[in-house]
């Protein structure tokens, strides 16, 4: 193998465009009652081969992807159609506009778009300018002809919404966390269990990522040796607070920085992050640490003091079963290094970080042989080996590849997946809905035909959002809460 300098190789880990959007397989998700809709774990792995093996399915295997193609497809390659069902999307801030400019690349049908506020409605309007415009969310329910809603309104907001969706038979895409309290989040995952014939999607997005679930059964198998430490950060310099000058809606749109409804940096952001540590690990952290302050929009901040409630900056800690911790910590007094995470092994670390991931392996690492055959890279000082998804380990490249851009973000990964998975649905109950109106067992049956792309669903909605509450209650607190396991359960 090639020589090192360093005490540590990275290895890059990459997907190109065309291996994201080349064919619309997906892994299927199992039955309701496994929860993690990526039940793999080191046992699994271990029975069905070795890191070797692994790390060669790392290399030579294209991945499959549930996306659409933005780009030409090349030949040979299948392009899925546009999503059928049509789609109203409620609450029109500046997340339910990302959800909006999301959706219009993959031609989805937004049929209707929903806000109390005038200017957020004509601005949406610009983008999906067929789509029907509506003040009243009642409409876009009572409208049989739209199946599925998006609700991304205010987190304090979402209970009544998905409750009357769910109930009028639409299929729901809600954002996360689902609830600003926990008996709000159970009310709407007990909800959603109960709509069988439903799709419910909380906007855990990092779920519905391929690279993320590529990653899965290489972070559970072992091969970063013995769990040390997981590290991620949320930095960006922002205020979080939005003028108006209208006092009333000044104060609705600034909901996250009143700590009677917001779950700050730690609920209302960290949960996607804390989430995608929980799925890798496959595990729940028992407790949680937390600390906050008010760090830039405090009375010494040049501008003066806002008065805001919320931490402009927060720490936390989790303590897993076993001992190991995550350190996690978000500030929007600063942006450098933005955003990642890190898993920190005994033999090697991976670190997340813009749509890609990077393993650097320590000088002790059990080494498979393909590292001769990787391409090496530069990184932060050292020379690295890349490894990328659907490159024969056979030919070394010597150069590195131009990459060409990412077209997909995790969000566009995670509304299509919603909006595919309520196509296949509708499609494969049509055929027996009289047979399965009154007969659970043929209903079980029939849902069970139906494949699921990867995404999470009301259980990982629930447990990531109770979890967010616990971990904003001692961030505001300053001190160790316990999480346990009956915090989890819905019923």
């Amino acid at each position: 193998m090639p020589s090192r300098t360093k005490a540590q190789a990275p290895v890059q880990i990459r997907m190109t465009n065309d291996e994201r959007m080349t064919k619309p397989e997906y892994p299927s998700l199992p039955s309701e009652a496994q929860g993690d809709s990526q039940a793999f774990n080191r046992r699994d792995f271990l029975k069905g081969g070795s890191v070797a093996t692994l790390m060669a399915m790392m290399g030579g295997v294209p991945l499959a992807s549930c996306s659409a193609q933005t780009n030409p497809p090349a030949s040979g390659e299948i392009k899925l159609p546009p999503p059928e069902a049509k789609v109203g999307v409620i609450g029109l801030g500046t997340r339910g506009r990302e959800i909006v400019n999301a959706l219009v690349p993959m031609e989805a049908h937004v049929a209707a778009i929903c806000d109390t506020y005038p200017a957020a409605l004509s601005r949406c309007a610009r983008e999906v300018p067929k789509a029907t415009q509506t003040k009243e969310c009642q409409s876009i329910l009572d409208d049989k002809e739209i199946k599925a809603v998006i609700v991304a309104t205010p987190t304090h907001q979402h209970k009544e919404i998905v409750l009357a969706a769910l109930k009028a038979g639409k299929h729901v895409y809600c954002e996360a966390p689902l609830a600003h309290t926990i008996e709000d989040a159970r009310a709407i995952a007990q909800a959603a269990k109960a709509a069988r014939q439903q799709i419910f999607q909380a906007g855990l997005q990092n779920r519905a990522d391929p690279e993320r679930i590529f990653l899965v059964p290489f972070i559970r198998s072992g091969a970063l040796g013995q769990m040390a430490v997981v590290r991620a950060q949320w930095h960006k310099k922002q205020s979080w607070r939005f003028p108006s000058p209208n006092a009333d809606r000044e104060k609705a749109i600034n909901w996250r920085l009143d700590k009677g409804v917001s779950l700050g940096l730690i609920g209302e952001i960290g949960c996607h992050q804390i989430d995608e540590v929980n799925w890798f690990l496959n595990a729940r952290p028992v407790a949680v640490t937390g600390f906050g302050s008010i760090t830039l929009w405090n009375k010494s901040n040049k501008d003066g003091p806002d008065n805001r409630e919320v931490p402009d900056t927060v720490q936390a800690t989790f303590e897993y079963p076993d001992g190991m911790p995550l350190i996690y910590d978000a500030t929007l007094a600063n942006s450098f290094e933005l955003d990642y995470q890190i898993y920190y092994g005994s033999y090697s670390a991976v670190m997340l970080r813009d749509n890609k991931a990077w393993l650097f392996q320590e000088v002790d690492s059990p080494q498979q042989g393909w590292e001769i055959y990787a391409r090496k890279d530069q990184f932060y000082g050292t020379k690295g080996i890349a490894l990328e998804a659907g490159a024969s380990k056979s030919v070394q490249v010597k150069k590195p590849v131009e990459e060409p851009p990412f077209t997909h973000t995790t969000l566009a990964f995670a509304l299509e997946a919603f909006l595919r998975n309520v196509d296949d649905l509708e499609a494969g109950l049509a055929p027996v809905r009289d047979m399965i109106k009154d007969d659970p067992e043929a209903l079980t049956t029939a849902l069970s035909t139906v494949k699921k792309r990867a995404a999470a669903g009301y259980h990982e909605g629930f447990q990531a959002t109770a979890l967010a509450i616990k971990a904003n209650e001692a961030v505001m607190a300053g001190k160790r809460v316990e999480s346990k396991p009956e915090l989890y359960e819905l019923s």
